[in-house]
């Protein structure tokens, strides 16, 4: 298979796994705490890979060891502060609010990549953001464009802009990933993402609104610390391996437009014209960008 299409497949698994996140996300909502889903779900995460990854981690531990502090960074960052992140914006701001800001990453990531390495992007991959966007917005707005100019701004949308911020981070840093097996990345990651979130699941687990997880929860608990945990971001670093962060950066504004579908399939939440219309928006958006790539 050529490089960019294995690259394609790995992620539009990634961003269907990610939006199956959000869905299960919002499905739990009231059987588990927030942070007591992520605290939970990087644990489950880091002991599953471990137990597939001994022999890779002690092969590269030399290397593991001299790049600790970045390893651990990525899963502090990527995984665990991002969604710490995204659980608590979503508890002040609406879920109409954290679609659009979030698919204001891939905007952020060509920022940082020109201002960092000064690549520049193409007028197509500009094009093809912008039409990704767009798409986005019309999914989040249930096709009423007007009403994003009434959104309340707020604390939670605060929340949201740093958990933007860090994930773009995450994902222009990938390019200073040392050269150890993918088994190894991800158990060193997911060991940063376990200790970034264990503090924020202590904390929860104390307070008088602790919320013991019921059949809903583990479920939750059990999808989000292997699906996206695991097969997503695997899938999602090589990809950005295999074309880089500006072109794979742009798949993550599919997540909203496949988690309507899956919204459909899985909640029996109603599918629109406008969905379909926004999917389509937005894989043609990154056609247009890939076409007309650098």
């Amino acid at each position: 298979m050529p490089v960019h299409l294995k690259a394609y497949l790995f992620l539009i698994v990634t961003t269907f796994g990610w939006a199956g996140n959000a869905v299960i996300a919002k499905f739990a909502v009231g059987h588990v705490g927030p942070f007591t889903l992520s605290g939970a779900r990087w644990t489950i995460a880091f002991v599953l890979i471990m137990l597939i990854s001994t022999p890779q981690v002690r092969r590269d531990w030399p290397v593991i060891r001299a790049n600790l502090p970045l390893l651990l960074g990525f899963g502090a960052a990527g995984f665990a502060g991002f969604n710490a992140f995204l659980y608590s914006a979503l508890q002040y701001t609406s879920a109409i609010n954290c679609v659009v800001e979030q698919a204001g990453i891939p905007g952020v990531i060509f920022i940082a990549n020109f201002l960092l390495f000064r690549m520049k992007v193409s007028w197509a991959q500009a094009l093809g953001f912008s039409i990704t966007l767009l798409g986005v917005m019309i999914t989040a707005t249930h096709g009423d464009l007007g009403s994003i100019l009434s959104l309340d701004l707020n604390f939670g949308d605060g929340l949201m802009m740093v958990a933007v911020l860090l994930y773009a981070g995450y994902t222009v840093s990938l390019r200073w990933k040392p050269d150890i097996h993918w088994k190894s990345l991800m158990a060193a990651s997911a060991l940063g993402a376990m200790l970034a979130s264990a503090p924020l699941a202590l904390h929860e687990f104390s307070s008088p609104d602790f919320i013991m997880p019921d059949a809903i929860g583990w479920t939750a608990i059990l999808y989000t610390g292997t699906i996206p945990s695991l097969v997503s971001q695997i899938l999602y670093v090589r990809g950005v391996e295999l074309i880089g962060s500006n072109r794979a950066g742009l798949f993550i504004n599919a997540i909203p437009a496949f988690g309507t579908v899956m919204s459909a399939l899985f909640l029996n939440e109603p599918l629109m014209t406008f969905h379909i219309i926004a999917l389509c928006m937005v894989l043609s958006g990154i056609a247009i960008a890939e076409k007309g790539r650098k």
